[in-house]
């Protein structure tokens, strides 16, 4: 018994570390993926050494302004959740889309590598990007390794480039409007102190008591209102004690109700809107407005803004919000971390999305492999000529099923599909919970046991089967109604996208640098047909190509027949692309073929230490930090370039053109596959 007894205890013993053993490995492997993510454009660096050896971690968000336990700090040290390439200003209809399928590793294999999770993804071959317009040599660099390393400025409607460079307040938001002659003279100097007093916090009481003299409802009302005018973050109630009637006022929040004085009292000659910078670090658009609402307790959709910015960059951009002061903003930078707000002005009107004139970049390509001619030549290429406009990466998603299938689907009114693709299990990069989620449906086809298996109900997916879940497989259309509109439209804009692309790739291929007849030109908002005389005089960068749509033209010549072939291949009536949903009618649109990037600059820098930051930041600035320090004998080689773009136009897509990398994920890891392991 003793020998078993022991014999016993040493199993348990080796059981309980060989529990720890794979606990301590499925850590390193999430480690190791997650600096694989951070990092997921690194090009071809096994040449490169004494990089892998003074590799930097992951990096860490850098904090703005002075941390007081706000309720946001809890949020900011979240990683990133996508494997984003670039995302700059897109149209209307793309901004706030979102990948809808959860693309995070979750693999348990030992030796499982981001690389291999990624091989089911896309390249740009699959979505149509073919071409190159240059001819220089391309190399390889390292885009992104640093969030600091991509800043994003954006450009207003007057065409100037927007900077956070003044923190201080506007004269005029200081304004207090004067109360109505009849409310200022129902209150004595006496009560004036007293209730003053109150609001400070300086009296002994937490309450100040004013009897009604002449009870009519008349001067009870003046009083209620006097003071609440008159005494911000202050209110009143009625009380009646031994036959007598007092107007009582009270704090209704505390302290903090000093900082939120009440919307009403707004003075008629002040704009309804505050304009405002904001900068932020390494933080989506749309997470920042909802960061700012809590703290306002205000609602989301009381922001307006021109378009949305990348969440892996340093942006800033213009934001507007009715009715909250200057002040009130201010205030938050006293406790925001990773946000900044500034240059703030008045104007009666909002913002729009699309307003922008476009994007000014600062990007940092690190540890670059080309030598300086390579460099100019593909710079100047780059000023000179342009890229070609393709739609970029992150239009189409990084797993196995691509975004653009699901809008096909969508467009064939084939709805059984369309929760197939999106539900079905498939290869590659997911969450462990989606890939339970996904068997689930795979096996019982059940929508709440399937719903049941996501933490996370508002993600796709869960959206998806609880529209199932409420009016069953027969109603597909309004089960699917029940995600959100942006990502709803987001499949079908992918699949128009898909289809530009390729179009243009034929179009480049057939005809080159030059406009040709039976090409499209753009007069005014309607598009026109280039006769042969016409395109001798035709300057390429006038052409533009159509996306499909009942509202568009097509080329004359034989590229613009390929529409229709490419349409009737996936089983799509070219002639017919209103659809039954009025939602996902097509009416189409036209895109230039080739952009030119105005304000184009570069250097090449010599750096010694992976960690320094590349690029002096308007914070930076603000703080009067001294700019970053190069040495011209350091060991690593980093191109800086700054260049400014029109909206609905991709960063990467630019960069592509001048190292002529693939800049897909999938690409991507693979490439780095070596440097990694």
């Amino acid at each position: 018994m003793h020998a078993r007894a022991l014999l016993n205890i040493i199993t348990r013993s080796v059981r309980q570390t060989w529990v720890r053993l794979e606990y301590l490995q499925s850590v390193c492997c999430e480690i190791r993926r997650a600096s694989q993510a951070n990092n997921y454009l690194l090009p071809q660096l096994h040449k490169r050494s004494a990089l892998m050896a003074e590799s930097e971690p992951a990096p860490v968000p850098v904090q703005i302004g002075e941390k007081r336990g706000c309720p946001e700090d809890e949020e900011e040290d979240k990683p990133s959740k996508k494997l984003r390439v670039v995302k700059d200003g897109g149209p209307p209809e793309q901004e706030e889309e979102e990948e809808p399928e959860g693309e995070a590793v979750d693999g348990e294999e030992e030796g499982d590598t981001f690389a291999n999770m990624m091989k089911h993804g896309l390249t740009e071959l699959d979505v149509g990007i073919l071409k190159y317009v240059s001819s220089h040599e391309g190399f390889s660099g390292i885009l992104k390794e640093r969030y600091s390393d991509f800043v994003v400025h954006e450009i207003n409607k007057q065409g100037k480039i927007v900077h956070l460079d003044d923190l201080s307040i506007p004269a005029e938001s200081e304004e207090v409007p004067d109360p109505p002659a009849e409310e200022s003279d129902v209150l004595t100097e006496e009560q004036k102190k007293q209730l003053g007093e109150l609001q400070l916090f300086k009296n002994k009481e937490d309450n100040v008591s004013i009897e009604v003299i002449d009870d009519t409802k008349e001067k009870r009302t003046l009083l209620h209102k006097a003071i609440k005018t008159q005494f911000a973050g202050l209110e009143t109630k009625t009380e009646e004690k031994d036959g007598r009637k007092f107007i009582v006022a009270y704090h209704a929040a505390g302290k903090t109700a000093l900082a939120a004085p009440r919307k009403h009292f707004w003075p008629k000659n002040r704009g309804n809107f505050c304009h405002f910078v904001l900068y932020k670090e390494n933080k989506d658009t749309m997470d920042a407005i909802n960061v700012l609402s809590k703290f306002l307790r205000l609602r989301p959709n009381m922001f307006s803004y021109m378009g949305t910015k990348d969440k892996r960059a340093i942006t800033v951009q213009e934001i507007a919000v009715h009715k909250i002061t200057a002040e009130r903003l201010a205030h938050l930078n006293k406790c925001l971390m990773n946000l900044k707000l500034g240059n703030f002005c008045y104007k009666n009107h909002p913002l729009k999305l699309g307003e922008l004139q476009g994007n000014h970049f600062t990007v940092v390509i690190r540890n670059i492999s080309g030598t300086g001619e390579q460099v100019n030549q593909a710079m100047t290429s780059l000023r000179q000529t342009g890229f070609i406009n393709y739609y970029g990466m992150q239009r189409f998603g990084t797993t196995a099923v691509p975004t653009q299938q699901v809008g096909r689907a969508i467009l064939k009114n084939n709805w059984k599909e369309v929760v197939d693709l999106i539900l079905k299990p498939r290869p590659g990069a997911e969450k462990e919970f989606l890939v339970r989620c996904r068997e689930e449906w795979a096996k019982t086809q059940d929508p709440e046991a399937a719903l049941k298996k996501l933490p996370n109900k508002r993600c796709v997916e869960g959206q998806l089967l609880r529209g199932l879940s409420m009016y069953g497989k027969k109603d597909i259309v309004t089960a699917f109604g029940l995600i959100p509109r942006n990502n709803r439209l987001m499949y079908i804009h992918s699949y128009q996208s898909v289809v530009w692309n390729t179009m243009v790739s034929r179009r480049i291929e057939a005809f080159g640098l030059k406009a040709v007849e039976g090409d499209l030109v753009l007069k005014g908002t309607t598009a026109h047909v280039l006769s042969a005389e016409e395109a001798e005089s035709c300057p390429i960068h006038d052409v533009v190509m159509p996306l499909p749509g009942f509202d568009v033209i097509y080329p004359s010549h034989h590229v613009g027949k390929g529409y229709r072939e490419l349409l009737t291949a996936d089983g799509l009536d070219i002639d017919n692309m209103r659809h039954k949903v009025r939602d996902y009618s097509l009416a189409g649109a036209y895109r230039r073929i080739i952009i030119r990037p105005s304000d184009v600059s570069w250097e090449l820098i010599q750096y010694d230490d992976p960690r320094l930051s590349l690029v002096h930041s308007d914070f930076e600035k603000l703080e009067n930090k001294p700019a970053p320090v190069f040495n011209k004998e350091g060991k690593y080689q980093a191109l800086r370039m700054e260049f400014s773009l029109p909206p609905s136009t991709y960063a990467t897509m630019a960069i592509r053109e001048v190292l002529k990398l693939d800049t897909s994920i999938k690409k991507q890891t693979q490439l780095n596959t070596t440097w990694f392991n």
